[in-house]
């Protein structure tokens, strides 16, 4: 069964006038989409409105997203002064993110950088990894680690050098390593609760307004596999 965030169990890592970061849960959606499931971004403002008994619309501004299936750091703004300088952060690669991920088969190096030249499927709503440039590609890089062995399962830590659609799914496939419970990319079987074995562990950047270096890590879901790797 997913569990969906809602104002009271939301997962609040980080807070002040101008950000606020979450650690998402499995079944969060970060912006609308066609399913028409509540949003993060509204469940975010519910709280905040409730918090501070704010009259009116709170504004709140999305400066990035994760996958649906994915558990972990989104960080927002809270005001119209911050979201474009974090907007600006991320898209000059001075936000650092790293990830978790657990896959069953062993990669072929301890440590690597990982090179593809991604093709994004709309329709399919997947990205396909290829190893030299073809048409409508884009260039992605992520830097992999093995950092802890499992009995049945390898724990990766993931640093992106770009941020491409599904582009940790995707390029960990292709080296045969597709992450638990990802259907879409090659696992043999999905989790329970329909979530991927990926989670957005730490975000580091400066703060927008208070010019001061922020570093935060999302606390592991609850589920006995990532339990495991703390």
């Amino acid at each position: 069964m997913k569990k969906i965030s809602n104002k009271k169990n939301l997962q609040v890592l980080f807070q002040d006038n101008h950000i606020v970061v979450i650690n998402k849960r499995a079944g969060d959606i970060v912006q609308g989409d066609k399913t028409g499931d509540k949003p993060l971004s509204d469940i975010v403002k519910d709280y905040l409105k409730e918090k501070y008994n704010k009259p009116g619309n709170v504004y709140l501004g999305v400066v990035h997203r994760l996958d649906r299936p994915t558990t972990g750091i989104v960080l927002f703004a809270r005001t119209s002064k911050a979201l474009p300088r974090l907007n600006k952060l991320f898209a000059s690669k001075e936000a650092s993110k790293t990830y978790w991920a657990l896959v069953k088969n062993k990669p072929p190096h301890t440590q690597d950088t990982l090179t593809h030249w991604m093709v994004r499927n709309s329709k399919q709503n997947k990205s396909y990894a290829h190893h030299n440039e073809v048409p409508d590609s884009k260039k992605a890089v992520l830097h992999y680690k093995i950092i802890k062995e499992l009995d049945n399962y390898y724990l990766l830590e993931i640093d992106l050098e770009t941020g491409r659609h599904h582009q940790i799914r995707s390029q960990l496939s292709a080296i045969g390593c597709p992450i638990k419970g990802d259907l879409k990319y090659g696992f043999n079987r999905s989790n329970p609760d329909a979530s991927i074995h990926l989670h957005a562990r730490k975000l580091s950047f400066v703060h927008p307004v208070k010019k001061e270096p922020v570093s935060i890590i999302a606390p592991l879901p609850n589920d006995p596999l990532w339990q495991a790797c703390n």
